[in-house]
């Protein structure tokens, strides 16, 4: 007697077409144990993921949770669908957080499918996704396009001609979005850990953010299954041997939010990523690496109708195994430093001074 499997081995590159209108699996339910979680996962301080008060101060019910958990937990709903036969996540774009998420808030995915582009060695093609997440009220909070390099079922299988998208350079500081009631008159610069605010980042200034956070294997695999990220280059270590690197690969996402929480040395009163206008991780992370990170300050930028807090767009590199005082990034030549392994150019909200 013949059976139909009943289990799924994800789409790969020829599976996609563009158009293609995808509901993701599982809406999850957010509560205070992520938020702990994610703490001792990445180290995070910034003080309004931190304390009901000081969020209370100004102007939010509660503290939010982390951007970049809501990052994590998004791309996350996406991978059984987008990127389970990923040969690598390549990068980001018009990256826009929506409203803030709380505990007790459940989050749903959906994605279209904006671009396909076959590799010429035809085992493989890169896939552009735009995702938005939301609550369940219906609002948006997290919309974006990223692009990732999937795996042919069949190297011979036919596919239609290129679609190349060309996402914006950068979302414009008058697309930020604020959270509905913020007020930063009683903004704490104490409690919050640093005394410099909006106007004391200059364009081009650089920030060593110092310290470096080692990346153990337990802590990847651990964010992979937190997230549910079931992308086999993540988390199959047997199938990881059979790859170019022979072993898994480090979620990306994982270093983005260990160079995040670095960067609190030098940037504590960044309380909140706004946007991603492009990132990129250039190359792989594994288990056992370091991770250290620096920022450029690119440009400072008002918002329309708030005297109290602006947006100051920030370059982070991050680098493995080397301390970032020599400020390793792009050299001469237009290409990277061997350390550097993550890219990211994005928007932060910042308290202004009081005029």
């Amino acid at each position: 007697m013949s059976t139909k499997s009943k289990t799924e081995g994800g789409n790969f590159f020829e599976d996609f077409k563009v158009g293609q209108e995808i509901r993701h699996a599982t809406p999850r339910t957010l509560t205070e144990a992520d938020a702990a979680l994610n703490v001792a996962l990445y180290g995070s301080r910034f003080a309004i993921n931190s304390s009901d008060e000081f969020a209370r101060a100004v102007g939010l019910p509660r503290a939010p949770l982390d951007d970049l958990l809501v990052f994590h937990v998004v791309i996350g709903k996406t991978v059984p669908d987008i990127s389970v036969n990923a040969v690598a996540n390549l990068g980001y774009a018009e990256f826009r957080w929506g409203v803030p998420v709380y505990p007790g808030d459940t989050l749903s995915v959906s994605s279209t499918v904006l671009g396909l582009r076959e590799n010429s060695n035809r085992t493989s093609g890169v896939v552009w996704v735009r995702s938005t997440g939301i609550n369940q009220r219906g609002e948006m909070v997290l919309d974006y396009i990223r692009w990732v390099m999937v795996h042919k079922r069949d190297p011979a299988a036919v596919v239609s001609a290129p679609v190349v998208p060309k996402p914006a350079a950068s979302v414009a500081p008058a697309d930020l979005i604020v959270p509905a009631g913020l007020s930063l008159a009683g903004y704490d610069d104490v409690a919050a850990g640093s005394p410099y605010r909006w106007e004391d980042y200059e364009a081009g200034e650089r920030i060593d953010h110092v310290s470096g956070i080692t990346l153990e294997d337990s802590d990847h695999m651990f964010s992979t299954r937190l997230y549910q990220n079931t992308a086999r280059v993540h988390f199959d270590a047997h199938a990881g041997k059979s790859t170019r690197f022979g072993r898994r690969l480090a979620y990306g996402g994982h270093v983005i939010s260990l160079a995040r929480a670095l960067s609190f040395n030098g940037l504590a009163n960044g309380f909140r990523v706004a946007a991603v206008n492009a990132g990129s991780h250039v190359a792989p992370t594994f288990g056992g690496d370091t991770i250290y990170a620096w920022s450029e300050v690119l440009e400072r930028a008002p918002l329309p109708g708030r005297a109290d807090l602006g947006a100051l767009r920030v370059r982070t590199y991050a680098a493995k195994d080397c301390p970032c005082g020599s400020w390793p990034g792009k050299e001469a030549d237009g290409k990277y430093h061997p350390a550097v392994v993550l890219d990211l150019d994005y928007w932060l909200l910042l308290p202004r001074r009081a005029a």
